[in-house]
């Protein structure tokens, strides 16, 4: 549905990023003047000159602004007025913003070992290879901190690591019982879910917000294996 056809109430009452959306769909993928645009609306649309419209429109303007989806116009740097929309404007308004939210979810400060290569494939819309990935850096970090060889893969390197009854190499041994059986189950529950099943077949992450939340959970496995080699330096 167009931006002009919706009433006041309507276009009062949207959550700011829909009515964002619809607002950067009227201004058009190539862009143009914002001045112009405003005064456009006054002069084309009934509903931009009732009460409270105007503020909405520019509020909505803001957000798209404030989320780099426009930004000025390089190639007409003479107007300060001059807004092009982004390659992000672009993409949100191809693919919707569930994919925007999506990477707005990893706008965090990502652990060093996901921040570049991880963010980049989400971003390049490779959502599973990115979930698929992160999730890879936390068994090779792993392996590496536990010294087990490569025929360990999966949720049996992860049980092996975290025996809770061994104790596991990776397991805190001064760790209540249960909380080191809980930390093994995190960690091979996080494998074993996400992990393992597109290590054998294809997942189709058709919900760009679960392969992002992946990735975040990628991330707190990370941190919490910093915590580990932290605790293991500091032994005696």
């Amino acid at each position: 549905m167009k931006l002009w056809s919706h009433s006041r109430d309507e276009l009062l009452d949207l959550p700011i990023d829909a009515l964002a959306m619809l607002v950067l769909e009227a201004f058009g993928p190539n862009g143009w003047n914002v001045d112009s645009f405003f005064k456009g609306a006054a002069q084309s649309h009934t509903v931009f000159n009732q009460p409270g419209v105007a503020e909405r429109i520019a509020d909505a303007w803001s957000w798209l602004e404030a989320h780099a989806l426009i930004s000025p116009n390089p190639a007409q740097s003479t107007s300060p007025n001059a807004r092009r929309v982004t390659q992000a404007g672009r993409e949100a308004l191809q693919h919707g913003l569930t994919r925007l939210k999506a990477g707005q979810r990893l706008d965090v400060d990502l652990h060093p070992s996901l921040a570049w290569t991880i963010r980049r494939q989400f971003l390049l819309g490779e959502f599973e290879l990115a979930a698929f990935a992160a999730l890879r850096e936390v068994e090779i970090r792993v392996r590496a901190l536990g010294s087990f060889g490569d025929e360990l893969i999966g949720v049996a390197l992860m049980a092996n690591a975290f025996n809770p009854k061994g104790p596991g190499p990776l397991a805190d041994p001064q760790a209540e019982s249960g909380e080191r059986e809980a930390m093994m189950a995190l960690f091979r529950g996080a494998i074993g879910t996400f992990k393992n099943p597109s290590s054998h077949r294809a997942v189709n992450y058709d919900d760009p917000v679960l392969a992002a939340e992946v990735v975040l959970l990628a991330d707190l496995l990370m941190r919490l294996l910093d915590r580990v080699e932290a605790r293991r330096t500091s032994s005696p």
